[in-house]
């Protein structure tokens, strides 16, 4: 979860039927190398190309460390850092490419993953990356506890029932076997003491040692050190999940050098690193962090003097560095953003759409300005307002339709454009349209805008919940005899970017054509970590989505939509649909394509004619 343009926090995941994705519009003038993920600008204007300013993050990062970091904007500075077994083909979010390793295998239906380890490869500091460090680097995201590793591993490499009944420590499955059968210690069933034992090992790290190579080569857990340059990494027994790989090539999957965690606090069950959150670690990277400034207002990236994949044949993600220096400034005011690549301070910048014509027109190199922007794309996420449908008033399904109708859509989609092309995309969600045969199977349609439909809901929503609004033309519909709807707030987080405040205002208007007043909330990002229930969450809440990695059932389908993720963890509106909730124990793993498939087909027909989803908002 973990990669939002919109200063959107990772975690907080979608609640809505109809949405609207949002291209990502990011101004490129030259590409960096390696895993920092730049656009090649089509026409290279003069640029120093020996240090590169990026002013396009909204926000700073929450973390350097790969295991806590859990933000959008926590994404390209990973990326350029640490490196990971297999990472994103940088062509196709679909599919991964071997970094780390040299190839790897997929055994026994997904179940288990061999990977050989390229013989070159060495960290920043000289030091080779071999298996030891992959069973450490994954082990240690996991006993941390973090967002990161149990987001991204429960149910997979760690067991979900064990971890809930155990005071909440995660441990890799089969490694109380291990560290029993090696040691003799009594650590079969024994949590505390086999996280305890982990944690010492973790912190002294010495695959040297025979007794801790032992515990490594153990055959049933979830890694398996199977000589030095080849490692398994196996999922809980009888679980087979054909997105594993997907999972395991963002940063969750980053590979760290051992020794200088050790020297800087170890690690410690269910507690962050605070050396490594303000430092970052030792990776494989393309760039090392070179410079950090209080409060990550300025991060500095150079290029890695120890790179391994120089002379060697290696996917695009893992080109070495063609730029010295990168300098990262985060949350400059939109207009900073705009002026400093007009001016050329800055090579890669973040502005509203309607901003668009005014970069071009200012850019410092007037003969370059008509080619300076390259379009990344629809993001395989979602935008939405959610609707808590277990608080008033957003609990009447006929409230909900009142919204869902009021809207106009295609006034929202005209704020992205841009030159006569639409910058943003509508759809049906949960699941997005960069998955073919995933996204909407049966081809369902959209809701439509109809103030007259949304004022019939609203008459019924007033005469169930006896509460009445006020028309512009002064009538009133709904119980005129009970109370007069009072202002609903809408929560955003800040700072709103520019384009999210002119949507926001559009629905706040066109809500008002119905006669329900709307207030904009702006809050900060804990505020949320408190929408832990239904009764704490509010009723209409502006957030948005994008998956942790490329699986439309349970990165977008489930989390969305499944009352087991109330709240922060993807469900914002509380939806409870029971048939969808007993479908989806078993649906992410199933590896028969056509099947699942099918099976979203009848999620999607449930989710729209559900009472709980109709009138669920796009924006």
């Amino acid at each position: 979860m973990r990669k939002h343009e919109f200063s959107i926090s990772p975690r907080s995941r979608l609640a809505i039927s109809k949405t609207v994705a949002i291209v990502a519009v990011i101004v490129i003038v030259i590409a960096a190398a390696g895993a920092y993920f730049f656009l090649m600008h089509k026409s290279q204007p003069t640029l120093n190309v020996s240090t590169l300013t990026d002013v396009a993050q909204l926000a700073a990062p929450d973390s350097l460390d790969p295991a806590t970091g859990f933000y959008v904007q926590d994404g390209p500075l990973f990326s350029a850092v640490y490196q990971e077994l297999v990472e994103f083909n940088g062509s196709d979010y679909h599919n991964v490419v071997p970094v780390l390793a040299q190839n790897f295998t997929e055994e026994d239906n997904y179940n288990s993953f061999v990977f050989n380890i390229r013989p070159y490869a060495t960290f920043s500091n000289g030091m080779p990356v071999n298996a030891s460090d992959v069973w450490f680097s994954l082990y240690r995201t996991i006993l941390m506890g973090q967002g990161v590793g149990v987001s991204n591993y429960v149910g997979l490499l760690f067991n979900s029932t064990q971890y809930s009944t155990d005071g909440g420590i995660a441990l890799p499955w089969g490694v109380c076997d291990a560290i029993q059968n090696v040691t003799g210690l009594k650590t079969e069933g024994n949590v505390n003491l086999t996280a305890k034992v982990l944690s010492q090992i973790l912190s002294n790290f010495n695959p040297s040692n025979s007794t801790i190579m032992k515990i490594m080569e153990y055959p049933d857990q979830a890694v398996v050190v199977l000589g030095n340059d080849k490692v398994e990494v196996n999922l809980l027994p009888g679980v087979h999940y054909k997105f594993f790989l997907t999972d395991m090539a963002a940063w969750w999957g980053a590979i760290l050098y051992p020794g200088y965690i050790d020297a800087n606090g170890g690690v410690q069950v269910n507690q962050q690193n605070d050396y490594v959150n303000l430092h970052g670690a030792i990776g494989s990277g393309p760039y090392v962090i070179s410079s950090v400034q209080t409060g990550f207002s300025t991060i500095t990236l150079s290029a890695n003097p120890n790179y391994w994949a120089k002379g060697h044949s290696v996917p695009t993600v893992a080109q070495p560095a063609n730029i010295p220096n990168i300098v990262i400034d985060y949350g400059l005011s939109h207009t900073d953003r705009l002026e400093d690549f007009d001016k050329n301070d800055a090579q890669i910048s973040y502005v509203s759409v309607s901003s668009i014509p005014q970069m071009e027109s200012g850019y410092y190199n007037s003969s370059a300005s008509s080619s300076i922007l390259d379009n990344l794309g629809v993001t395989p996420g979602v935008l939405y307002i959610s609707m808590n449908e277990q608080v008033f008033p957003t609990n009447i399904t006929d409230f909900r339709l009142a919204l869902e109708h009021a809207i106009n859509y295609t006034a929202l989609l005209d704020l992205y454009s841009s030159n006569g092309n639409i910058l943003a995309k509508e759809f049906l969600g949960p699941i997005s349209p960069t998955f073919p045969g995933y996204y909407n199977p049966d081809n369902l349609p959209m809701y439509s805008y109809n103030v007259n439909e949304a004022i019939h809901y609203l008459q019924m929503a007033g005469e169930q919940g006896h509460f009445y609004v006020t028309l512009p033309n002064g009538t009133k519909i709904g119980d005129t005899s009970g109370s007069a709807l009072p202002t609903l707030d809408i929560y955003t987080l800040t700072p709103v970017p520019e384009v999210m405040q002119e949507e926001l205002t559009l629905v706040k208007t066109e809500l008002s054509q119905i006669g329900i007043s709307v207030s904009i909330q702006a809050v900060a990002a804990s505020v949320t970590d408190n929408w832990d229930s239904a009764s704490s969450t509010p009723a209409l809440v502006q957030l948005g989505w994008v998956p942790d990695w490329p699986d439309p059932v349970a990165q977008q389908l489930i989390p969305l939509t499944d009352i087991n993720d109330g709240g922060l963890a993807g469900d914002l509106a509380w939806m409870n649909v029971s048939t969808l909730t007993e479908m989806y124990n078993t649906l992410p793993f199933i590896t028969n394509t056509t099947e699942q498939e099918h099976l979203v087909g009848i999620a999607y027909k449930r989710t729209k004619a559900s009472p709980l989803l109709e009138g669920m908002m796009k924006i």
